[in-house]
């Protein structure tokens, strides 16, 4: 179990009500990256919210952002986002 991604799967569904929620740990694919000498971690998250719908994807990133929160500056130093509302390619 991946502590940092169990941390972040937990932030979105509180926040979110996600009907999709999927969170890949990429940090290992930046091992030695300057930005991951700090431990943070580099993930991807796609997600599928009805909290979307009719958001500009700023917005659908901010609304991420803000549901993980302090997580954004202690655990996660990139964040890659897929968000959709449903019915959404």
């Amino acid at each position: 179990m991946n502590v940092r991604v169990e941390h972040i799967r937990a932030s979105l569904e509180q926040a979110l009500h996600p009907l999709e929620l999927q969170i890949e740990d990429e940090s290992h694919l930046h091992a030695g990256h300057e930005g991951a000498r700090d431990g943070r971690g580099h993930f991807r998250v796609r997600i599928v919210a009805a909290d979307f719908a009719g958001l500009p994807l700023i917005r659908r990133h901010q609304r991420v952002y803000m549901a993980l929160g302090e997580l954004m500056h202690t655990d996660i130093h990139a964040l890659a986002l897929d968000t959709r509302a449903p019915g959404e390619g």
